[in-house]
């Protein structure tokens, strides 16, 4: 069988050789200033989260803010925490927001751009960011309790009672489910159902004020 070769060219090899070594030296030369890069942003995280402990919360921002990537998500989640503690809330905002929007289906950027939505008093918003949330995540336990809660501060009991019974059916046992299921269905005027959680609440904590009134109120 014969076997095909393909002629060489005398010279194209040693020809080569000067200009795969400057591919190489180039590509040593950007692994080198992107390792660099990365020291600098571990860097600078290690020295926010020191400044954070001080309570010096301006600083911790202003050490990420000094290697500041409009892409980088979790250089804009941290900030977006930074600023809420500083009492800066429309910042907070802000770089949550970018970080919502780098990581769309993320859980946790949305979480945090509750945080200074909620000291505005934005319900609206905020219910409609924990809607997201639950269509990708409809077992949230968090998410769920937190809808129930603020549609039972509205007033608005029968909104509240779905969450609450997710949350409730999700950990039986749990005070917090247990106990603003039990004023919800209360409110609901369903006593029975009521009666049946406060008493389950007194199980998790047998002198528990609050069970204790509602039954009362019951009889």
């Amino acid at each position: 069988m014969e076997i095909l070769t393909f002629p060489r060219k005398k010279g194209v090899l040693a020809a080569s050789r000067p200009l795969i070594k400057s591919y190489l030296l180039a590509f040593m030369l950007l692994l080198s200033l992107q390792v660099h890069a990365q020291d600098n942003v571990i860097n600078a995280f290690k020295q926010s989260y020191a400044l954070e402990k001080t309570g010096n919360y301006k600083a911790a921002a202003e050490a990420l803010q000094a290697i500041y990537q409009s892409d980088g998500y979790e250089i804009n989640l941290r900030l977006g925490w930074l600023q809420f503690q500083a009492g800066q809330l429309e910042e907070s905002v802000n770089y949550y927001q970018k970080a919502v929007n780098l990581k769309p289906y993320a859980i946790e950027p949305k979480l945090g751009l509750v945080l200074p939505l909620s000291m505005q008093g934005d319900w609206n918003q905020i219910i409609g960011i924990y809607q997201k949330i639950l269509q990708s995540d409809p077992q949230n336990s968090l998410v769920n309790y937190r809808l129930g809660l603020i549609n039972y501060n509205q007033g608005n009991f029968d909104k509240a009672d779905p969450y609450l019974e997710k949350v409730v059916n999700l950990y039986p046992f749990d005070y917090d489910g247990l106990i603003l299921l039990a004023w919800n269905k209360l409110n609901l005027q369903k006593t029975r159902e009521a009666s049946v959680l406060f008493q389950k609440v007194l199980m998790n904590n047998p002198d528990d004020k609050s069970a204790l009134e509602g039954l009362k109120l019951i009889k």
